[in-house]
């Protein structure tokens, strides 16, 4: 369906929503969900100190692979910071792949953090890895590889925590299907995009789960 069907206060919400969901958001949206619901997996670090934390989450995670794609486009390696093709994205994700593993390397050796931290790092690298692959062939929504791992890694670390976060997963669930419904209003990605994003974020997140947990 052609995004001109849509009215524009329907489009401009649409792409609001792909701006606050945005994939390089997720992992700093987890580790905050994580401060609130086990607090106390922080033990022995300062208040100060779990917020510098979660700045650092940020800035390794966010911030310099956008900054990547910035510098790509005013390198003119790329039209644009929307990465609107798929040669595009071959750089970025491969800059992405390499942040996420080093946030993996570096949660093995934290002890005053969530320990689930370590398989959601991995997950997420393995999603980037397999969506530099199947972009070969398909541009996969990175939205709904991102929305997918949220929602994902909130259930496995209700799981493995055998806590009841079901507030927490219904708003997981509800901005999932917010941010593909979304994608799809604005026509960047058609049904099939949308449902391998999820699919491959899924499974990334499971398979690491057990591998790791």
């Amino acid at each position: 369906m052609s995004s001109t069907t849509f009215s524009k206060p329907l489009l401009l919400s649409a792409k609001v929503l792909a701006y606050i969901l945005h994939p390089l958001f997720i992992p700093t949206y987890f580790f905050a969900f994580l401060m609130v619901a086990y607090p106390y997996e922080f033990a022995g670090i300062t208040e100060w100190q779990l917020k510098l934390r979660l700045f650092s989450v940020f800035w390794l995670t966010a911030f310099f692979p956008a900054f990547a794609v910035f510098l790509l486009w005013r390198l003119k390696f790329s039209a644009g910071i929307l990465l609107r093709t798929q040669k595009e994205r071959i750089v970025p994700y491969v800059i992405t792949m390499f942040f996420y593993w080093w946030m993996y390397y570096l949660s093995r050796n934290f002890t005053d953090q969530p320990v689930v931290l370590k398989f959601f790092f991995m997950g997420i690298f393995l999603t980037t890895v397999f969506g530099l692959i199947i972009n070969n062939y398909y541009k996969i929504s990175m939205h709904a590889m991102g929305a997918g791992g949220l929602v994902t890694a909130i259930i496995l670390s209700s799981f493995f925590y055998e806590a009841a976060n079901g507030v927490a997963i219904v708003v997981a669930l509800i901005s999932s299907g917010l941010i593909c419904t979304a994608r799809l209003i604005t026509n960047d990605h058609d049904t099939k995009e949308i449902y391998l994003g999820l699919i491959v974020s899924m499974c990334s997140q499971m398979g690491a789960y057990f591998f790791i947990m």
